[in-house]
C-alpha cells in the first residue's frame, strides 16, 4: 500500500514518514488481510475470492480463529484487516472482531457496504472497529453493474452514511478499471459531499475474476491520468489543511510516478521524497504484508490465492510466514529481489521493489519476470534496449480510449 497523504503532509511540513516496520524475522508481523468467509452477497466482476452467495465448506469454524489469532500475535502481528467474501454474512463475525478487539489487534472491517443496516451499525459501533472500508466502483449505474445488483450502490452508501454518523473512519475503496475509469472524479466529489475520511485506489491486479477481466485493464497512460488526478487532489488538501487520506495499492510505480510527478511541480523536494521513498522500498508482498484464505490457507498476499505457503491448521502462522525454504518467500524476503527483464534494469527499484509479482506470474508463469503493469515510461526508468513489451501485456493492443481527468 502506498501512502500518498502521507508522503505529501510530510513533505509540506518538512517531517520524514515513518521507515516501513521491520518484517516477522526481526520480531514484527506482517498486517494480516483475512478472508474470513467467502460467500457474498454480490458477485463482482473483479473479486480475487471468487465468491458468491453460497456456503463454501471447510472454513475455520469459531475455534479455530480464535487460536490463529493468539498464533498471529505470538507471531508479532498487530493488524487484521477481516474481509470476505462479505464478512458480515459470517454469523461469528461480530465474537471474532470483539475477540480480537480484546487481543489489543488494530482492527479492520472490509466490507462491501450492503448489509451494513440499521441493526448491525449497532453492532459495529459496539465493537469500536478502527476502520470499515467500503468498495465502490463507480456512481450509480456503473456500479450496480459492476456488482451485478439493481441498488447495491444505494445500499453501500446508506452503509457508508451510518459508519460516518456513528463517528466510525471510514473509507471509500475503489479498483481502477477501463471500463470504470471515467467515474474516479466522480467518487472523488463523492467523498468530498460526504465528508469522508479515506480514499483507496487499487490497481486491477491479476487475481480470480481480475484475472480473468485483466483485458479491461487501464492502459497506461489512463492509469497516468488517474494518478495525476490524485496526486493534485490530494495536494490540495494539503494546501488546505485538510487531514483526508489517499491511498494506492497493487502498482509500486506510484511511487515512482509520484517523485516524477514532484520534479515536474514541487522540484525543491524531490531530493527529501527520493530519500523517503527509498526507505519504504515498494512491494511488500510476502514481508509485510499477507494473507489467510477461509480455508486457512496462507499467501504472500491476497492477490497469490493460486500460490499456497502453508495452512495454519497444519503449522503455526510464525513458521509459515519465516520459511524461506519456499522460493517464492526467498525471492520476496530478498533485498534486492531476483527480478529479470525491465524490471531488473530499472533504475527506480529501490523504490518500487519490482511491483506486482502477482500479475508477472499470471501473465508469464514466472514471478521474477518484468510486471506488466508498469505505466512508465523506459526513459523514465532508464531502461534502454529492452525487447518490445507488447508480448507480455496484451491489454495495450487493445482499442485506444480517451479519458482526460480534470485536476485541481
Amino acid at each position: 500500500m502506498f501512502r500518498l497523504s502521507r508522503y505529501l503532509h510530510a513533505l509540506a511540513h518538512g517531517a520524514p514518514v515513518a521507515p516501513r516496520p521491520a518484517p516477522v524475522r526481526a520480531g514484527r508481523g506482517p498486517v494480516v488481510i483475512w478472508n474470513l468467509i467467502r460467500r457474498c452477497n454480490l458477485t463482482c466482476k473483479h473479486c480475487y475470492a471468487t465468491s458468491a452467495d453460497i456456503d463454501f465448506a471447510g472454513e475455520l469454524d469459531t475455534a479455530e480463529v480464535y487460536r490463529v489469532m493468539q498464533d498471529l500475535r505470538h507471531a508479532g502481528v498487530s493488524v487484521l484487516i477481516l474481509s470476505g467474501g462479505e464478512p458480515l454474512m459470517r454469523p461469528d463475525i461480530f465474537d471474532i472482531s470483539r475477540r480480537a478487539k480484546d487481543m489489543g489487534f488494530y482492527v479492520g472491517l472490509s466490507s462491501n457496504g450492503t448489509l451494513i443496516d440499521a441493526d448491525r451499525i449497532e453492532q459495529i459501533v459496539d465493537i469500536g472497529y478502527d476502520y470499515v472500508g467500503v468498495s465502490l466502483d463507480g456512481l450509480r449505474d456503473t456500479h450496480d453493474r459492476f456488482r451485478r445488483k439493481v441498488g447495491a450502490f444505494d445500499a453501500s452508501l446508506a452503509g457508508i452514511r451510518r459508519c460516518r454518523e456513528a463517528g466510525i473512519k471510514v473509507g471509500l475503496r475503489f479498483t481502477l478499471t477501463q471500463d470504470n475509469a471515467a467515474e474516479l472524479p466522480g467518487l472523488l466529489e463523492l467523498m468530498r459531499a460526504e465528508a469522508i475520511d479515506k480514499f483507496y485506489l487499487s490497481h486491477l491486479n491479476y487475481a480470480g475474476r481480475g484475472n480473468r477481466n485483466r483485458a479491461s485493464d487501464l492502459q497506461h497512460r489512463m492509469t497516468r491520468a488517474a494518478m495525476d488526478l490524485l496526486f493534485e487532489t490530494c495536494w490540495d488538501d494539503v494546501q488546505r489543511g485538510l487531514r483526508r487520506e489517499f491511498v494506492t495499492g497493487n502498482n509500486d510505480a506510484d511511487g515512482v510516478y509520484l517523485l516524477q510527478w514532484a520534479a515536474r511541480h514541487l522540484p525543491g523536494h524531490v531530493a527529501a521524497l527520493r530519500r523517503q521513498l527509498e526507505r519504504w522500498g515498494g512491494n511488500a508482498s510476502g514481508v509485510n504484508i499477507a494473507n489467510i484464505d477461509n480455508l486457512g490457507n496462507v499467501h504472500p498476499d491476497t492477490m497469490w490465492w493460486d500460490y499456497t505457503l502453508g495452512n495454519v491448521r497444519e503449522r503455526s502462522f510464525a513458521d509459515i510466514w519465516g520459511d524461506t525454504t519456499d522460493p517464492l518467500m526467498a525471492g520476496l524476503k530478498a533485498r534486492p529481489r531476483p527480478l529479470e527483464g525491465r524490471c531488473a534494469a530499472c533504475a527506480e527499484r529501490a523504490i518500487c521493489g519490482g511491483n506486482s509479482r502477482t500479475r508477472a506470474w499470471q501473465l508469464t508463469g514466472n514471478p521474477w519476470a518484468e510486471d506488466p503493469g508498469c505505466y512508465l515510461t523506459d526513459a523514465e526508468i532508464g531502461v534502454s534496449d529492452m525487447p518490445e513489451r507488447v508480448a507480455l501485456t496484451p491489454y495495450r493492443r487493445h482499442s485506444r480510449v480517451d479519458v482526460n481527468f480534470p485536476t485541481r
